[in-house]
This record gives structure tokens, sequence and C-alpha cells, in this order.
């Protein structure tokens, strides 16, 4: 293949994958974005979720502590997750915010070094920023018991 035809073929990947990103709805976004948080746990990689947290985010965690983002990026650096799986994810649109619900089950070591092995329940609100991207800007957890085994 010659490399004004590779170039072409380029060029067309990318202005499709543009065209469709662009036309993501909200809901495909924001879903994409807990996906990608669901991954930073997984991976223990809080850095990747972190610039998709707002300034001013806010964190209420499951034993009613509430935290702002650098603690919150902090105790997650310090988290170790063996297991982290979202179920039963909703997201719903209203204009340029939006509202995440889901459970959560996880395991590993806390920020303290204690291990850990929970179900929770959560809500996440995004917001569209004026830059046009989405952001979380608060967080809850409360803790939930285990689904029943299949």
């Amino acid at each position: 293949m010659n490399t004004k035809l590779m170039v072409c073929l380029l060029a067309a990947i990318l202005s499709a994958t543009a065209a469709w990103s662009q036309a993501a709805s909200p809901e495909q976004t924001v879903a994409a974005l807990e996906q990608k948080w669901l991954k930073s746990q997984q991976t223990n990689d809080p850095d990747l979720i972190a610039p998709d947290l707002a300034d001013k985010f806010i964190e209420t965690e499951s034993d009613g502590k509430v935290i702002d983002k650098a603690e919150a990026i902090r105790e997650s650096k310090a988290m170790k997750y063996t297991k982290a799986e979202n179920e039963d994810v909703k997201v719903t649109v209203f204009g340029d915010a939006a509202i995440v619900t889901g459970g959560s089950n996880a395991k590993g070591t806390d920020s303290a070094g204690k291990p850990f092995d929970s179900h929770e329940r959560w809500t996440d609100t995004w917001v569209k920023m004026p830059n046009g991207r989405w952001q979380c800007v608060a967080t809850q957890a409360t803790v939930a018991k285990a689904p029943p085994h299949h």
C-alpha cells in the first residue's frame, strides 16, 4: 500500500472517530467516564480519573466522612484493590448535569493498610463544564447488604 493511500485511510479513520465522539450522547459520555473510574480502581491508578474530578469535587464516604479532591486522590493512591466491580449502573441526564447510580463490590486494602471487602451503593453527580468536558463534582457511597450469590 502506498504512503499516500495510508495517509488518506488514516485521515478517514480519524475523522470518523472524531465525528463519532462528537455524536456520543451525554449518557454514553458519562457512562464511559464511569468505566474509566472503575478501570482506575481495577488498575490501582487514581491518576487515570483525577482529571475528570472537578477542582471542587466532594466525596462523602460510606462512614460519613467528607473529603475534597486532594484527599480523595491521596486516599485512593494508598488503597490497593484486588477486586473492583460495578453493577446496576444507571445514568440519568438533566441538561448539563447527570446523576449516576450503581453498586460496587470491592476487595483489597484501604488507605490505612487494613483489608476490606465491601458492597456499596453509590451516587455520582457529573456536570458538563463551560469548556464542554464532563466532570464529577460529588460522589456519595452507602454500605449495602451483599447481593445474594447466584
